[in-house]
């Protein structure tokens, strides 16, 4: 059973360019933001280096995909509109061009990335491998399934009307329910750490606000991103065209999805810094010190509770997780 149903390959085509373009634009401004929010104010020494690996790279897929969505929108309707037998809709059903194998496989990319920097939070919060030995084994699976489906794109054979293969689309369909797995795991695990630290200091009034208002938008930021996977999983199974819509759709999400929480990070570090200031007579020099030097970190979150019974204590410098030395504030460091 191929793809037959929904719009007409060659709408769907340019449909899905000009959506992907649409929310391309939106995510480069995001990625301006991005970098502002990683390196303002701060010497390259103190800047997120991995985090902001992450971004460019993130750009990167988006930009290599959009370049290649648009040669093949072009290749389709313009360059052998007349010549490639069957049309336009032929063209584009047909799986095994390089253009529709290149776009793919960024795609794939793309999400191991996204879902990968997901886990790794993860393991920073909770600060145990054990949380993420499941969602890791769904990532792998997600990249067995994703490399087996490029490949199996590679050695089809199309005819006009028909997208994939029976065993190829189970396989596309394997990812997409993977990859929503992993994805809805991983946030989840993050989202309840968060939350079971807000509690553990939810006397601080300012700290309770700043959780929450983190949790809320990786919270948000995994709804959007499971939506967009659960339509791609349902077109993909009920064999409809417009799954390839929304599957040039993800890649600009993914970054979105992204960037949206290391800016709002950045926001409340910064709101949390300026009242950590204003209360630092409770403090003594060296607290306040390594207060001034968490507050300068590009991706955590640093929650203080300023009492001495404080036993819910997890200290972290910006490195992405390494162990601190030094700190004598009770308080907890939540790092995204």
């Amino acid at each position: 059973m191929a793809f037959a149903k929904g719009i007409p390959l060659d709408s769907a085509a340019i449909l899905s360019t000009v959506l992907e373009g649409i929310l391309y634009g939106f995510s480069v401004l995001m990625f301006i933001g991005t970098i502002w929010a990683l390196t303002y104010k701060l010497h390259m020494r103190d800047v997120n280096r991995p985090i902001t690996a992450v971004a460019v790279l993130l750009l990167a897929l988006s930009t290599a995909h959009m370049v290649v969505d648009i040669i093949r929108t072009e290749e389709g309707l313009v360059q052998y509109r007349d010549t490639f037998p069957g049309g336009p809709e032929a063209f584009f059903a047909e799986i095994a061009r390089k253009t529709f194998v290149i776009k793919n496989a960024i795609f794939v990319l793309q999400t191991l990335l996204g879902d990968g920097v997901v886990i790794y939070r993860c393991y920073v919060v909770w600060q145990t491998v054990w949380v993420i030995i499941l969602p890791s084994m769904l990532w792998f699976s997600v990249a067995v399934t994703g490399v087996y489906s490029i490949y199996s794109f590679s050695r089809t054979t199309s005819i006009s009307g028909n997208v994939f293969s029976h065993a190829t689309r189970q396989w596309i369909s394997a990812f997409y329910a993977l990859t929503l797995a992993t994805n809805l795991l991983g946030s989840g695990l993050l989202a309840y750490r968060i939350w079971k630290i807000e509690r553990t200091v939810a006397n601080t009034r300012t700290t309770k606000m700043t959780t929450t208002s983190i949790l809320r938008v990786i919270m948000d930021a995994a709804i959007v991103y499971s939506i967009a996977l659960l339509c791609t999983l349902i077109g993909s199974v009920c064999s409809n065209n417009g799954s390839l819509v929304m599957i040039d759709v993800l890649m600009p999400i993914i970054s979105i999805a992204f960037y949206m929480v290391i800016i709002r990070i950045a926001i409340g570090k910064k709101n949390l810094s300026h009242v950590l200031t204003v209360r630092g007579g409770s403090t003594s020099e060296m607290d306040r010190g390594n207060l001034r030097h968490y507050a300068m970190k590009p991706s955590q979150v640093h929650i203080s509770e300023f009492t001495p019974n404080d036993d819910a204590s997890m200290y972290r410098n910006g490195n992405l997780g390494r162990p601190s030395t030094g700190v004598s504030v009770k308080g907890t460091t939540c790092e995204v």
